[in-house]
């Protein structure tokens, strides 16, 4: 067997890198609280996901071993483990060094009977009027076990006495409330009330004539790994919304509790949820951490949040000029998002306007709330342009929206095709036809990231745009293989996965070991999310053995053991965290100084090689090809933000050397210095009115 790291136990080990950030001193103090909240809002999804199907497949008997050796049983037990200490040290920062810098920073939290009499009233008034209106108590009925209770929704469970009988009400807490309450702020000092101590403040007025003895406050968890069998499918968008509702009903997995909350309330919630006394977790301060990311958002106290990095724009554009004017010149990588992401979003912007334009064809796997991207499809739609979009409905979590896009785009007169039988289409592909002078003319947009202008911002990611004929005519082969249902066909530059990917990767890996053997220079360079596919790891060990050097940035998830005798002596394996998400998944192959330089959307993961629709895009141009080398060259250099991976699986921080080296912000000042040039340069330039 492999040195091989388990999966969900790499991905426990990258949330606590992320919870190491929020305990550096020297960030700003709400970086630091966003970084907590991060932690909050990945466990959640960990638990729906990676804790609720293993969970699910102990019930129903699954016997089987991951890559490491382990049974599902003891994978359980030990995620299950890290994830409780995970959630202890998130809250021991939280009380013993976030809430004291917080209030030394005048951020206070307070309980209401803190509050002067002025303020208690106005609060009494707001809680009357827009509080207590919107919320609903439900009545536990014990004959019926298993009441509604919505997940990760903060709920309040009281027991009420009156002269004969006590009973116990659930009160699910409105999303659409403020759960931190302002009530006193100035310029530079704000004072907040926690919703769930409000609402409890106020309980006796939702129950004249009872009596309010004990009150607590709790949050499930529930399964969400509920996958749609699409193979038989007649009507996937029905389906999707009935998985998306049973959902709501799926088996409890954990339940967050307030210290102190009696043995007899936590029975009753146990029951009603048909829980496990075990799934019960008593958290000492505010659950929900995910919900402390709005502190963020606090207005006068930016001396205690980053200094704001401002996208550029590239200098690959030129104001006023054609989109297509300039992909008729050169092929464009960007890198986001140092780089504006509006030439993605102008392109089709540009394109739904054009009267050339004859078809704009896209994949959308997640969109932003307020999207340009999908007004200016509607736009083009409603303009006599044959739009067609795949939008995948099986993309987690944003399976609502999805249905909603798609409804939307259909209205529209937009061609919308829900996905593809048995796979995830995960590519980020858009192909515009244009009639020119010359003729039919193909313009793309490959990347690495989503067309959402919102996470644009805040995930790094690299796109491509260009007018190359043989881009184009394996574009459209792509997309009528979507579709039409076309038999997968040979590309010439571009490779899709599931059918080519992960062989020509092996291929690649296998050739430059092959170089190495033969006392040629050989080096892999490799930047992406997560490497957990088996095969590749052992085609990175014997590329290692064969002297080649491998280097790889990845951020989360990480199987594969660097520095291990007989293995993995050449690999080396760092995980930068930082004011960005790192997405990016860009590859480089030495070759003997041919340099194959790759971009894709997909990770070294089983599910995106052989479960997805992906695409993998070569770099050919010498000028965007020693961009991306740089970059992935760059990554190395880090000494302040970047984890290396140990033999033994563990992540040590990178100890900062003389000078220090900023990957995010190296890249940031690139693009800032560029910029200004480009705008020097502009203003140098003398234009005619045309």
């Amino acid at each position: 067997m492999i040195p091989y790291t388990n999966r969900e136990l790499s991905w426990l080990d990258f949330n606590a890198r992320v919870l190491a950030e929020s305990m550096r001193p020297d960030l700003p103090l709400l970086e630091r609280v966003k970084f907590l909240a991060i932690t909050g809002s990945n466990l959640d999804e960990f638990y729906q996901v990676r804790i609720g199907g293993l969970t699910h497949e102990l019930i129903n008997g699954t016997v089987s071993k991951d890559p490491s050796g382990l049974s599902t049983s003891a994978q359980l037990e030990q995620m299950l483990q890290k994830a409780s200490d995970l959630m202890r040290a998130q809250y021991k920062h939280w009380q013993e060094t976030l809430l004291p810098a917080l209030e030394a920073e005048r951020i206070r939290f307070h309980s209401v009977t803190q509050l002067s009499n002025n303020q208690q009233e106005s609060l009494a008034n707001q809680v009357r009027s827009e509080f207590i209106p919107i919320i609903t108590p439900i009545a536990l009925q014990y004959e019926q076990h298993n009441a509604h209770i919505p997940a990760l929704q903060l709920c309040l469970i009281c027991t009420l006495t009156d002269a004969s009988e006590s009973r116990e009400v659930i009160i699910p807490l409105p999303k659409n409330l403020p759960r931190f309450v302002p009530i006193e702020q100035g310029p530079d000092r704000i004072s907040l009330l926690l919703l769930e101590d409000v609402i409890t403040h106020y309980l006796p007025e939702l129950f004249p004539g009872e009596t309010v003895t004990e009150t607590a406050v709790f949050r499930l968890t529930k399964n969400s790994d509920i996958v749609l069998e699409d193979e038989d499918a007649r009507d996937l968008a029905g389906e999707m919304k009935e998985i998306l509702t049973k959902r709501n009903f799926g088996e409890t997995i954990r339940i967050e509790v307030s210290q102190g909350i009696s043995s007899s309330l936590r029975e009753v919630i146990t029951t009603q949820t048909s829980a496990q006394p075990s799934h019960c977790i008593p958290l000492e301060g505010p659950l929900g951490l995910s919900e402390l990311m709005s502190l963020g958002d606090l207005l006068g106290f930016e001396h205690i949040k980053f200094k704001p990095w401002v996208s550029q724009s590239s200098p690959a554009f030129s104001d006023g000029e054609s989109i297509f004017e300039t992909l008729d010149e050169r092929n464009v990588c960007l890198f986001h998002p140092y780089e504006s992401f509006d030439p993605v979003v102008n392109l089709i912007e540009e394109a739904a306007l054009d009267s050339e334009t004859l078809a704009i064809k896209q994949v959308l796997y997640r969109t932003a709330s307020k999207s340009r991207i999908i007004a200016a499809l509607i736009k083009a739609a409603l303009n006599g342009k044959e739009v067609t979009v795949l939008i995948e409905l099986k993309a987690r979590f944003d399976e609502q929206r999805n249905l909603a896009r798609a409804e939307e785009l259909r209205r529209a007169g937009v061609q919308v095709i829900y996905g593809v039988k048995g796979y995830k289409t995960h590519a980020k592909a858009t192909l515009i036809v244009r009639k020119t002078e010359r003729g039919i003319r193909r313009y793309v947009h490959l990347g690495t990231g989503n067309y959402n202008e919102t996470t644009a911002n805040i995930y790094t990611d690299i796109s491509f745009l260009s007018s190359d004929p043989a881009l184009g005519r394996d574009a459209s082969l792509f997309f009528n293989m979507l579709t039409g249902h076309s038999k997968p066909t040979s590309f010439s530059k571009l490779c899709p996965a599931p059918t080519h990917m992960k062989k020509q990767l092996l291929q690649l890996i296998a050739a430059e070991a092959e170089l190495a053997r033969s006392g040629q220079p050989a080096k892999i360079l490799a930047k992406m999310n997560s490497l957990q596919d088996p095969e590749i790891i052992a085609a990175l060990y014997q590329a290692s053995q064969a002297g080649v050097t491998i280097q790889l940035n990845v951020r989360g998830i990480c199987c594969l053991i660097p520095g291990v005798l007989g293995y993995s002596e050449n690999i080396t394996v760092v995980s930068i965290i930082d004011r960005y998400l790192e997405h990016t998944r860009a590859f480089y192959f030495q070759q003997s100084g041919d340099h194959k330089v790759y971009i894709s959307s997909a990770d070294w993961m089983v599910r995106n090689l052989q479960k997805r629709l992906e695409l993998m895009i070569p770099i050919d141009e010498a000028k965007n090809k020693s961009r991306i080398i740089t970059y992935l060259e760059s990554c190395f250099l880090d000494n302040t933000n970047a984890y290396h991976l140990t033999a033994d699986g563990g992540f040590e921080k990178r100890s900062t050397q003389d000078p220090p080296f900023r990957f995010q912000k190296h890249l940031y000042t690139q693009a800032l210095h560029a910029s200004h040039a480009q705008q020097e340069q502009n203003a140098l330039q003398f234009k005619p009115h045309q």
